[in-house]
């Protein structure tokens, strides 16, 4: 998964280096970058995504991390098991609670559910981690949506048994007629589901340095342009991984 070769061994400050070095194959960019000391040094290290791309299409592939030592000037080389993808993004704040950045990657799947990649690396004393990886939280977090009588969708965190209710009522006339005897009882089951992860975000709720994330999955209702509402899920760092802290069950308000 991860290639540790070293690009360069001089020190090379100069972004425009960076991005001669990533143009060697065709069609190849650095996307974006950041600044940050994340090996734990004191000394701030440069971080880069590069990938390949054509004017005709806001499409990337080949999408890699690039880290230069801010102290060596040498380059580290870490590939993207999901590498393929639309606006990537590139973040780093102290999710683990070292004192040291670690960096956040986002990139956007381009389907209609939303849905987004994303993982987050430790490189303290130069070496790389995977400490987050969306494709690990979709298959942890299991739900079940369900329809109940009297205008109601019944959502059921299977992973963590918490139960949240949503109350459908306001979808109005046509959309309930579908589904609903005019007494307010299912004319047959319907299920619906939970979209995996379509939001990530860095935020210190404790206000101590160290970030918490805030993770979004919309939930659908009969088809995936049926949105009822989101599951926020909180995650903190403890010991060696990230764990729930609170989850929620967000709906949008209706003009009345």
């Amino acid at each position: 998964m991860i290639d540790d070769s070293i690009f360069g061994l001089q020190k090379r400050n100069d972004i425009n280096q960076i991005r001669q070095d990533s143009n060697e194959k065709p069609n190849q960019f650095v996307l974006t970058s950041a600044n940050g000391d994340i090996n734990g040094d004191g000394v701030a290290d440069d971080t880069f995504l590069i990938g390949s791309k054509t004017s005709s299409s806001p499409l990337v592939q080949d999408i890699t991390l690039i880290i230069q030592d801010g102290k060596t000037g040498s380059l580290t080389n870490v590939a993207l098991k999901t590498n393929i993808g639309y606006n990537p993004t590139l973040y780093l704040v102290d999710f683990n609670n070292d004192g040291i950045d670690d960096i956040l990657i986002g990139i956007a799947s381009g389907g209609s559910g939303g849905m987004m990649y994303y993982y987050i690396y430790s490189y303290q004393d130069n070496t790389i981690k995977l400490i987050f990886d969306y494709n690990i939280f979709n298959r942890f977090f299991q739900y079940g949506v369900t329809y109940k009588d009297y205008y109601r969708v019944e959502v059921d965190d299977r992973t963590k048994r918490l139960l949240f209710m949503i109350d459908i009522s306001f979808k109005g006339y046509p959309y309930l007629n579908e589904i609903y005897s005019s007494k307010g009882i299912l004319k047959e089951p319907i299920e619906g589901f939970v979209n995996p992860l379509s939001g990530l975000y860095p935020i210190d709720f404790d206000s101590d340095g160290t970030y918490e994330l805030l993770a979004y999955q919309r939930v659908a209702g009969r088809y995936n342009a049926d949105s009822l509402g989101y599951i926020q899920t909180v995650l903190k760092w403890n010991k060696d991984r990230f764990v729930m802290t609170d989850q929620y069950l967000a709906v949008l308000g209706t003009e009345y």
